[in-house]
């Protein structure tokens, strides 16, 4: 059995090679967005019936992506962490999500890897519907990483496609009746300066990755994702693999990006 194990890794360790020289020779995205999906299906496949367990596994596989993304030099991640539409899950399930929201914004306030890098954290979404001591933890890692510029996180939190572009259009309203914005005035660049993302150089994600083998995007960057290439991956979040991401990454590269023309 150890030496079909080592045969195995020895496979592994070649093929990541191969995948990283491909990488390394192609077109690499700058902005990935990823939807972290299969945490409480993983956990009942893996016969647990707390689905805290599966969550947790899903925030460690987080720390390992941020990783591999920061080694590859992407510019920019967002998560799809909590929908507005995940708050009609049960209270406990809720609970013990913000509970772990909390406990990794506190790893990654306290993480060297962070201000190495310089990377700039920033959640996206209606962040007044979350807890207290949650949205005050935010508060804190956006204002002691605001300065940051060479790779950006975007956790998108209580997060919905279609109320961001309601709260950009509210806010667009309020200007123009305030009489700050000629309804001529606007347009696509105007409209931008409003969304949650108006802060990174690169709004529009390049790729977007799906785990759990859902085929949708989910109201995860409605705007921003239109011409956004799309990668569905047929393992659940806590089982994601670096070879995957290298995979998607290699298949991003080999895609001709039109863009309608």
């Amino acid at each position: 059995m150890l030496r079909s194990l080592l045969s195995a890794l020895g496979v592994y360790r070649l093929y990541q090679k191969w995948l990283r020289h491909q990488i390394k020779n192609g077109r690499k995205p700058e902005h990935i967005g990823i939807i972290l999906d299969g945490n409480r299906r993983w956990a009942r496949a893996s016969h647990d019936l707390v689905s805290r367990t599966g969550h947790q596994e899903g925030a460690r596989k987080v720390e390992e992506f941020l990783k591999w993304c920061l080694d590859l030099g992407i510019k920019t991640i967002t998560l799809y962490a909590f929908s507005t539409e995940n708050f009609k899950r049960s209270e406990k399930e809720v609970e013990e999500i913000m509970k772990l929201a909390e406990e990794y914004l506190q790893r990654i306030i306290d993480d060297e890897t962070l201000y190495k890098y310089q990377v700039r954290i920033k959640a996206l979404g209606r962040i007044n519907m979350l807890p207290e001591t949650l949205q005050q933890m935010i508060t804190n890692v956006e204002e002691r990483t605001k300065k940051h510029d060479r790779f950006y996180l975007n956790v998108a939190i209580a997060y919905g496609g279609r109320a961001e572009i309601i709260d950009a259009t509210r806010e667009i309203a309020r200007e123009v009746a305030d009489g700050k914005t000629q309804p001529e005035m606007i347009d696509e660049s105007l409209f931008e300066k409003h969304l949650y993302t108006s802060h990174l150089p690169q709004q529009d994600p390049d790729l977007i990755i799906r785990t759990s083998g859902e085929s949708r995007l989910s109201g995860f960057l409605t705007w921003q994702s239109a011409y956004s290439e799309l990668f569905f991956i047929d393992v659940y979040w806590p089982d994601f693999r670096e070879i995957d991401l290298e995979r998607a990454i290699r298949d991003y590269g080999k895609r001709e990006r039109r863009f309608g023309i």
